[in-house]
């Protein structure tokens, strides 16, 4: 009887890591540009390690609560934009081209992108964006490392496939 209890406790542990372990549904954790690639809208931005309701600004261009719904174009070619669409809280509704690829070292997989301007090559554009790629497919997920007020913290982005 022990050894059943023993036999029974241990395909329950098994089972309990093996389903902790599995991917979502419609995600992967082996990060491509084709897994990337596509039409997108960010359907949340959360906070680690910021107080809730703190005014950040991100990628240079607005406060994060523009970024909710905005649409992110990323087409095979690099070529790209972001489109904020939202009008609250002082938001300005703006499209910005991009020049995007992915960056990966050390096992990370990092979302990196230059804003560009017509007549201006992207070559010469020095100042860019990096997020962390956590999840990519009928979802995507990234992570902004940085520093508020002296900690470190990061910005989630939740993105959902169009």
């Amino acid at each position: 009887m022990k050894n059943f209890s023993l036999a029974a406790l241990f395909l329950v542990a098994t089972s309990l890591f093996m389903v902790s372990c599995a991917t979502q549904q419609g995600t992967t954790t082996d990060i491509t540009k084709s897994s990337v690639q596509g039409n997108w809208i960010v359907t949340d931005v959360q906070f680690e390690g910021i107080p809730a309701g703190s005014k950040v600004t991100v990628f240079d261009e607005a406060s994060y609560k523009c970024f909710k719904g905005s649409q992110w174009v990323l087409p095979s070619n690099a070529y790209g934009s972001y489109t904020l669409s939202s009008t609250e809280d002082g938001c300005s509704t703006a499209t910005q081209p991009i020049v995007w690829s992915l960056f990966k070292q050390g096992g990370v997989t990092m979302f990196q992108f230059k804003k560009t301007a017509t007549g201006i090559k992207a070559k010469t554009i020095t100042d860019g964006y990096r997020v962390e790629v956590t999840s990519a497919g009928s979802f995507m997920t990234w992570r902004a490392a940085v520093n508020f007020e002296g900690q470190n913290g990061a910005i989630i982005y939740s993105l959902q496939r169009r």
